[in-house]
């Protein structure tokens, strides 16, 4: 059977989670947080009214991409980081200073995506304590209302984390729906 495990290879689980390491992502992961945005659009497609047309697919099967994705390789307050579970890739964080609440923090997690298959084996978990320490002082992390996953997530993560200063702000209006966490790291 497929799913069966290949002979030699561990798997993760409790007593074996897996080596995750964030590293910043180089010019040819480029192609790589590309194609995981498709995976992260996904999740975030059904959370979107069947009305809407934000997130359809084009003829290509494929989802529209990221626009901003380009900064983050040539503006200076922009950092892509990879996410990788015992060598394989596993995610993105997409990292930046724009504010959901004006003013600017010094970093403001802008998109944080772990793949399914490493979810709930504390990959996102060490990803983010690892984003934190790359990068110190104050922080944004903003959650879409309609994420629910998202909500119970951040606010477990960051305790995780150690973050001082924690607070949870309602963003209202057009600039975002949602909570808004500031902390420090």
């Amino acid at each position: 059977m497929w799913l069966a495990p290949w002979p030699g290879c561990a798997m993760a689980g409790p007593d074996n989670p897996p080596r995750v390491t964030t590293r910043p992502a180089a010019d040819p992961d480029r192609v790589l947080i590309a194609g995981l945005m498709q995976f992260y659009i996904y999740d975030f497609s059904e959370m979107e009214p069947a009305a809407s047309l934000r997130f359809d697919l084009g003829p290509d099967g494929l989802f529209d991409g990221y626009p901003p994705l380009d900064f983050y390789w040539s503006e200076p307050d922009h950092w892509p980081l990879v996410i990788e579970a015992d060598g394989r890739p596993a995610g993105f964080a997409l990292v930046n200073t724009l504010s959901h609440r004006g003013g600017g923090p010094d970093r403001n997690m802008a998109e944080f995506f772990v793949a399914r298959k490493f979810r709930r084996h504390g990959v996102g978990l060490a990803a983010v304590r690892q984003v934190l320490d790359r990068h110190p002082g104050e922080w944004e992390v903003s959650v879409a209302d309609r994420n629910h996953v998202a909500k119970a997530f951040w606010p477990r993560a960051l305790t995780k984390a150690g973050v001082a200063d924690l607070e949870c702000h309602q963003g209202v209006g057009e600039a975002w729906i949602g909570d808004i966490w500031t902390f420090r790291a």
